[in-house]
């Protein structure tokens, strides 16, 4: 089970958008790095191109550049304070997440 996942609310808390908090668009498991909706944007500067009989300009893309795992913190949809997350299995066997520091179920 993943700490963060797609949905979840995020606080960045390193870089160069420290204290900024936004929701997860992605998980990228295998480079340990999520994608925040309104942090870390970058630009990107693309070519002229033609598709089909359109012809688009050359224009600056603004996109949500991936931050790693470890420079964000799930925010606890109950307190509203940036958490560590705890795991519990439930009384049906199921695994789920948990906000350490009021107590509450993330999941």
């Amino acid at each position: 089970m993943q700490r963060i996942k797609k949905g979840d609310n995020v606080e960045v808390i390193a870089g160069k958008d420290v204290g900024e908090r936004g929701e997860v668009i992605s998980v990228l498991n295998k480079a340990n790095r999520v994608v925040v909706s309104g942090v870390n944007l970058a630009k990107r500067h693309e070519k002229a191109k033609q598709v089909g009989s359109r012809q688009i300009p050359a224009q600056i893309v603004e996109f949500n550049a991936p931050l790693h795992l470890s420079n964000v913190m799930l925010v606890c949809p109950k307190c509203d304070q940036r958490t560590r997350v705890g795991y519990r299995f439930k009384d049906d066997g199921f695994k789920t997440r948990y906000c350490k520091k009021c107590n509450a179920n993330i999941d």
